[in-house]
């Protein structure tokens, strides 16, 4: 997988209540979701965020309940990736699940700024800034789950293995 983003970043212990605050939790539509993406943390997240942006962050990213909509709210603003020193469990099962690419990187968050442009190649195992002075390593993503992202998910992954006949 290759990307291309602008870099947003926040520390450790970003919980799923400040991704997206249990008070917008009435609505579940994506779209709702993400105007409210990262609120409890940077009020100008989901306005300023585009399509592609990359969220880097420090240890235990995701941690708090196990609510999906939290992964949802970061999709549907257009976060593209979230690379971590570590990742809550039930929040990294959740974006994998749900498509969203969860790496790791053990000094991602202290080479680079929130603003950065940035090239993640997964496959090389880089986190690269555009002019290539900067860089960090990416943790290999295990095959199966390289196969869950390329679908776009676990679900979609599920219905192109489904034959016609309702068998798998």
């Amino acid at each position: 997988m290759k990307l291309r983003g602008r870099v947003w970043v926040f520390g450790d212990d970003v919980n799923t209540d400040v991704i997206i605050p249990g008070r917008y939790l009435d609505d579940y539509d994506p779209a709702h979701l993400a105007s409210h993406a990262m609120e409890g943390l940077d009020k100008g997240f989901a306005k300023n965020v585009r399509k592609g942006d990359i969220i880097v962050a420090g240890r235990n990213f995701g941690s708090g309940s196990s609510r999906e909509q939290a992964v949802i709210a970061l999709k549907a603003a257009g976060v593209s990736a979230i690379i971590a020193v570590s990742f809550a469990r039930i929040f990294y099962r959740n974006a994998i699940n749900l498509g969203l690419p969860a790496l790791v990187s053990m000094d991602a968050s202290l080479v680079f700024s929130t603003g950065d442009t940035v090239l993640l190649d997964s496959a090389q195992g880089l986190l690269t800034s555009e002019d290539g002075s900067r860089r960090a390593g990416l943790e290999p993503l295990p095959t199966h789950i390289e196969g869950i992202l390329a679908a776009g998910g676990l679900v979609p992954l599920v219905k192109s293995r489904v034959r016609t006949d309702g068998n798998v």
